[in-house]
């Protein structure tokens, strides 16, 4: 273990959360050096406690997953989703046919030490508590059109020095040095300014669905909250609401003309979720781990540029709703450690390998963020008045086009005015949030989804199958609503399709490019005839000239 941070290295990351271990640990097993810059000191505490369904395939291709396994986090065998009060709960089971996709609810603290101190085992040079105070670009020149070439940096015990590197993947969260001091392109989201609320309980039973996540949506329509049990007996529980409608509630004058405190604004939440609130009756909050914090949603106009890669929360920031922050973060850190590594060997241009890393992250984003806004429409929340699907167009019609392009046929079919335009409209965006509320049908059942497959085959339910849109459902359900409904859901849960599994990065070419991941082979290749691939183009914008448009056009 090296106790100086050396004077140069071939990729510096800075920040050792999922993000930044991930992409470190898949760059050190291909030969590289690699040296990670962590500001806060393992194990640290962090929120964002639920994983997604992918997260075994992931860990599994840097050598985790026995030490992962063997750690005991509690396997979340689903998710719950109490989106209409009044209504049964949706149950989306992550095991039911792919034992890959079982996943795990953790204590963060512990799950990003785990990953952070394995890259180090992988070869990584790792430091905590060393934080990166600026950059320096090549012949000091503009950080917009300029490659990165050192990073300067000081520790808690008042060292400091300079690194220089040939590569850099910006991992550092929210923080987003890149994005926010030197590229300058980071946008906030104003539909999802969302601040959260949150403690932890002890002695409490389960759901009914033991280790699942469940999620509820206020009796107000002004937020939701969540229910998250961990492996060190404790659970989290938490509320989300928009900005506005925190400010308003925590600005009330009580009897004593004193404002409510955070831990009095946290139980005040509870009027509003009542299936949370009777999971609790048997449970006692844990004193002074009441917390707030910002969820704002964001983005940014790139995520790469010479020699440099964004990942994670330094890219951009969904919204808490689907546990995906992590499975983002990874699976971004997978596309810088995949493209450094095609530029690198030559087996693409940097330029190319650029491209590729920008496009995959901005389809990891508005996939998600299409999804949550559709929870958020079947929540019948107070943030529908806001434009969601201009927002989503606005944020690059290319990344649009590339997460949904199997969509876009039987999407384009609903149009109502026989608009036979290639380009996505508002109205096409709104009819996928409407496709993807059928996700949340609680009236589909196991008994239903099995009759729909013994009659129609596994591909009528396979998330990795062709979508079928309104037109094929209502052929093969021939008026039995029952089908249609379990045709329709597993429809909606084509959308998450291309992220279930690492193997989904073989699948999809980007540029012509898939993924190879063959250890000792990281990189971009061509696919060959054996592969089972979905072409995904882009032709340049006629506006900005971009091969991903940020202009609106």
């Amino acid at each position: 273990m090296s106790t100086t941070v050396p004077e140069q290295t071939t990729v510096l990351v800075i920040g050792g959360g999922p993000g930044g271990s991930y992409a470190a640990a898949a760059l050190v097993r291909e030969g590289h050096k690699v040296v990670i810059l962590e500001s806060a000191k393992h194990p640290r505490y962090h929120i964002g406690e639920s994983l997604t369904a992918a997260m075994r395939t992931y860990i599994r291709f840097i050598g985790l997953e026995d030490e992962f396994v063997k750690h005991g986090f509690n396997l979340k065998q689903g998710a719950l989703f109490q989106l209409v009060q009044g209504m049964e709960a949706n149950w989306t089971d992550f095991q039911a046919r792919i034992p890959d996709y079982e996943t795990w609810n953790v204590v963060r603290s512990e799950m990003d030490n785990l990953m952070f101190r394995h890259a180090e085992k992988q070869g990584v040079i790792a430091f905590d508590e060393t934080k990166v105070d600026s950059l320096e670009f090549e012949n000091n020149g503009d950080p917009k059109t300029s490659r990165p070439i050192a990073a300067n940096w000081t520790n808690k015990a008042g060292a400091k020095g300079r690194i220089a590197f040939d590569w850099l993947v910006d991992a550092s969260g929210k923080a987003g040095v890149m994005s926010t001091q030197y590229l300058k392109n980071r946008v906030m989201r104003e539909s999802f300014r969302n601040v959260a609320v949150w403690s932890y309980w002890k002695g409490i039973r389960a759901t009914g669905r033991p280790f699942s996540f469940y999620a509820e949506v206020l009796t107000d329509k002004k937020g939701w909250a969540w229910f998250i049990p961990l492996n060190d007996g404790t659970t989290s529980v938490g509320f989300v609401t928009h900005q506005n409608t925190s400010v308003e509630r925590r600005s009330k004058v009580g009897p004593d003309g004193k404002k409510p405190t955070i831990t009095e604004h946290y139980a005040d939440m509870f009027q509003y979720a009542p299936h949370v609130t009777e999971f609790l009756k048997e449970g006692e909050m844990i004193p002074g781990t009441t917390h707030s914090a910002s969820d704002y949603s964001y983005w940014a106009s790139g995520y790469s540029g010479d020699h440099y890669r964004l990942v994670g929360d330094a890219a951009n920031f969904v919204d808490p709703f689907f546990s995906t922050g992590i499975h983002i973060s990874m699976s971004g850190g997978m596309a810088a450690a995949a493209t450094i590594c095609a530029s690198m060997r030559g087996d693409v241009d940097e330029k190319t390998a650029q491209k590729w890393h920008d496009l995959k992250v901005g389809m990891l984003h508005v996939r998600f963020l299409l999804a949550v806004m559709g929870a958020y429409r079947q929540m019948d929340l107070e943030q529908q008045n806001f434009d969601y699907a201009g927002e989503l167009l606005c944020q690059g019609k290319e990344y649009f086009n590339h997460a949904f392009i199997s969509y876009r046929e039987p999407i384009q079919a609903m149009r109502k005015n026989g608009d036979t335009t290639e380009d996505w409209t508002e109205e096409d965006v709104n009819n996928m949030m409407d496709v993807f509320a059928h996700f949340f049908d609680s009236t589909v059942d196991e008994p239903d989804v099995a009759g729909v497959m013994k009659d129609h085959g596994m591909s009528a339910i396979s998330i990795m199958a062709p979508v079928l849109g309104d037109k094929k459902i209502n052929e093969m359900s021939g008026g039995n609503m029952k089908v249609h409904n379990v045709l329709k859901k597993y429809d909606a849960r084509r959308l998450f399709g291309p992220e279930v599994e690492i193997d989904s990065l073989k699948r999809q070419a980007l540029f012509g490019y898939i993924v190879n991941l063959e250890r000792g082979k990281l990189g971009l290749v061509k696919p060959s005839g054996k592969d089972m691939v979905i072409e995904l183009k882009s032709e340049p914008c006629t506006t900005c000239h971009s091969d991903i448009c940020h202009c609106g056009h």
